[in-house]
């Protein structure tokens, strides 16, 4: 093979295992037009053509749209630069697709009502700044402003859950839950009037503030626990959890609350 070579459409075909009507789309779209012209009006190509068609197929083949193809190819970005964007964008799809999955499974597994489904959808697909927001937001409503207790609203500021890109259908639940109970108008409104009472209650002496004796129990048990070396994540880690996560669901008059619970998890 010599590099005077010219191919007909079909011999490229062959060579490249791309359809004709495949060339001809790249031919008439400018990504890899012909090289010339038979005297009775047919296309020709030579090996750099056969070379960039391979690439467009290998291209297009790992998802990479026409703009980028064409991008690459006209030596705009290097072919390193371009998977390396094309990889950061398939790993936003991949977490959505997972999400999106975990979503569904959990629907499956609770038998969830087309309005639970909607919910669900709507709040797993929030970004990490967005959910942060919407627990910000309960704890900016109902403790804003006021003198209750300072360390006690810190602890739910640095407690703010997370969903995993990998996340269980479980996790999606629990964060359903939790995100419902944030803006559940008669909770956030009981929990404003107790932050009103505590901070009335320290203006008039009394300094122990809101939720007082749940925040001595948190920084006891789990200050002991620590002291005791037990991973926050073993196995070992579970009667503490558990025991907060009753307090928690007691202090907040809500024993049966998932979502409570996995707060106080967290």
């Amino acid at each position: 093979m010599n590099g005077d070579t010219l191919y007909p459409i079909g011999d490229l075909a062959r060579r490249t295992g791309l359809t004709v009507k495949a060339i001809r789309f790249y031919s008439d779209s400018g990504i890899v037009p012909p090289t010339e012209r038979s005297p009775a009006g047919y296309r020709l190509y030579d090996i750099d053509a056969l070379t960039r068609l391979d690439l467009v197929r290998t291209l297009r083949e790992l998802g990479l749209d026409l703009a980028a193809i064409r991008k690459v190819l006209d030596h705009e970005v290097s072919v390193p630069e371009m998977a390396a964007a094309h990889a950061d964008a398939l790993e936003v799809q991949i977490r959505t697709l997972r999400l999106r999955q975990t979503v569904l499974r959990a629907v499956a597994g609770r038998g969830a009502t087309t309005e639970e489904l909607d919910l669900m959808h709507r709040l797993a697909k929030l970004s990490d700044g967005e959910r942060r927001r919407l627990v910000t937001d309960f704890i900016d409503d109902t403790f804003g402003g006021l003198d209750a207790n300072p360390e006690f609203v810190a602890m739910m500021r640095s407690a703010m859950p997370q969903l995993p890109a990998d996340a269980t259908p479980e996790q999606v639940e629990a964060w359903v839950e939790l995100a419902e109970l944030c803006t559940d108008t008669d909770f956030r409104a009981s929990v404003r009037r107790m932050a009103e009472r505590q901070a009335k209650d320290r203006t008039e002496g009394d300094t122990s503030g809101l939720h007082h004796a749940l925040t001595e129990a948190v920084r006891e048990q789990v200050g002991a626990a620590l002291a005791a070396g037990i991973d926050p994540g073993s196995a070992e880690a579970g009667p503490v959890v558990d025991a907060l996560s009753a307090r928690y669901a007691q202090t907040f008059g809500r024993p049966d609350d998932t979502a409570l619970r996995d707060w106080a998890q967290r």
